[in-house]
């Protein structure tokens, strides 16, 4: 969230001080991240110990703070564990917030670092842990699995069918509008290949593992001791692993290497891995597929947002870019699958 949220720092302060007994907190608002529903602050206390402070609105799932617990307990060193309240739980309540707590780690995401060839080795190495890990059936049955679910490619179809039709009053409405409208073939491709993979997975089997489903380029911390930490477990899913490893060379926003060299560096520390070529191939278009539809609800069915408005726009343009997503996900689909629409 780029903007700050419609709460005092005060409500905010009193409340780590209750929960968490911080006393004399200095608070400053972070213009973080995509995420509108998650707001990120610094927290210093009065002995100097500085916090990450995230205020979680909307829909929460409580996995997103106990399953790093979890994952930081078994020795992950690449987790970084939510603070306990006084009263032993992992987060707060706070109006209509969910606040959470942690260690603040002073680094930079991987949009604003080149990683280094021990930080791939890092990244492979922890997310294999992470695809190996045997979690306890109480968090088990917790965390969402995939169905393949055809969701979000009915919904950019539909804002397709929306956009030759609906007039927008809202500036970047009518930019995403007119975006869509020239994008439109290439856009029911993506869907097309998507929803033809899709119907391919359900059909066999692929072992679950845990995973993340989301290591991008931002949720990758190198710390200020050069440590790597992957951050952000709000929306973890049992899938394919290869769920996570389409993010790997899959142009998602890292810098400094090929997308081969990103491969060859992740797996010298990942380990040998079968990729299976038609479920990388899917998750590729499908990522790009939700991002589509994602950014369509939002600019064109609310007004709210302000300045993340336009940065969601821009995320979706990148996708399109040369050398960006889709120009990845079709370089690299093994599949050559023809389809109908």
């Amino acid at each position: 969230m780029l903007e700050k949220p419609d709460i005092q720092d005060e409500s905010i302060i009193a409340c780590l001080q209750g929960e968490y007994g911080l006393n004399g907190v200095r608070l400053s608002f972070l213009p973080l991240g995509a995420d509108r529903n998650t707001a990120v602050y610094r927290a210093v206390a009065g002995d100097e110990t500085p916090y990450f402070c995230k205020l979680r609105s909307g829909v929460f799932d409580e996995t997103s703070v106990t399953l790093p617990k979890f994952l930081s307990d078994r020795g992950i060193a690449q987790i970084i564990a939510p603070l306990e309240t006084q009263a032993g739980y992992l987060w707060a309540d706070l109006d209509t917030f969910k606040v959470i707590l942690y260690p603040l780690i002073e680094g930079r995401d991987g949009y604003e670092v080149d990683l280094s060839e021990r930080h791939w080795r890092d990244f492979g190495k922890a997310l294999k842990s992470v695809h190996t890990v045997v979690l306890p059936p109480v968090l088990s049955k917790r965390i969402r699995r995939e169905t393949y679910s055809p969701k979000w490619r009915e919904t950019a179809r539909a804002f397709l069918g929306r956009v030759e039709d609906d007039a927008f009053d809202d500036p970047v409405a009518v930019r995403l509008a007119a975006f869509l409208k020239a994008k439109r073939e290439e856009i029911l491709d993506l869907v097309g290949r998507a929803e033809q993979l899709a119907r391919d997975l359900q059909a066999r089997f692929l072992e679950f593992v845990l995973c993340h489903s989301d290591v991008h380029a931002g949720n990758i911390l190198v710390a200020a001791d050069d440590a790597l930490y992957i951050v952000d477990w709000d929306d973890p899913i049992l899938a394919p692993k290869e769920r996570d490893l389409m993010f790997v060379g899959g142009a998602q926003g890292f810098t400094g290497h090929t997308p081969q060299e990103e491969e060859t560096l992740f797996y010298q520390g990942y380990g040998q891995a079968q990729i299976d070529p038609a479920a990388l191939a899917y998750y590729r278009y499908e990522r790009i597929v939700v991002d589509i539809a994602v950014y369509c609800e939002q600019l064109f069915l609310t007004d709210e947002g302000g300045e993340d408005r336009e940065q969601s726009l821009r995320y979706l343009e990148s996708n399109f870019l040369p050398n960006g997503t889709i120009e990845i996900a079709y370089k690299s689909d093994k599949t050559l699958l023809p389809f109908r629409r």
